[in-house]
């Protein structure tokens, strides 16, 4: 006579309640012991330890102050490059001497923001814009010129 188990049948269902009956808790149990691996993965004698760089300053305050010959040192370097490239696409080099001169010649006194006139006119059409709008709707239109000389005021306090 055959032992009893052997004469039960087990189908398929029975068969994979079992296995998931006996290895759920195989696996949580090796899952559980995992967490100090996988907080050491990609650290030991080998690995390569980085600082990550500083944040970025976004808070408008500038770096050290730079001495005016590492200034012309690096504005030469840059219209180098740029003349360099110019004469790569077949165009005339750049005369690195006038540039230089005039890229660190002392802004004008008044010659902020307000002084581009292109900057000025584009701001013009939208206030202008924006009165047609106010009228459509039935305000009062702003003054133009006072409008652009506020908005640029506010464009040139915006860093600070």
């Amino acid at each position: 006579m055959s032992p009893p188990l052997a004469t039960a049948a087990l189908d398929n269902g029975k068969i994979l309640i079992l296995i998931a009956l006996v290895v759920l808790p195989i696996a949580a149990i090796a899952f559980a012991g995992a967490g100090k691996a996988l907080k050491d993965l990609g650290k030991g004698p080998f690995a390569i330890e980085q600082e990550l760089p500083a944040p970025l300053d976004l808070g408008g305050g500038s770096g050290p102050p730079v001495s005016p010959a590492v200034r012309e040192a690096e504005v030469r370097q840059m219209l180098e490059a740029k003349s360099y490239r110019r004469v790569q696409r077949g165009e005339a080099p750049l005369d690195i001497e006038a540039e230089v001169e005039r890229m660190l010649a002392a802004p004008e006194p008044g010659a902020g923001i307000g002084m581009d006139a292109q900057l000025r006119e584009e701001v013009r059409q939208l206030v202008v814009a924006r009165n047609e709008r106010r009228m459509r709707r039935g305000q009062e239109p702003l003054d133009v010129e006072a409008e652009i000389g506020r908005q640029l005021a506010d464009l040139q306090n915006l860093g600070q």
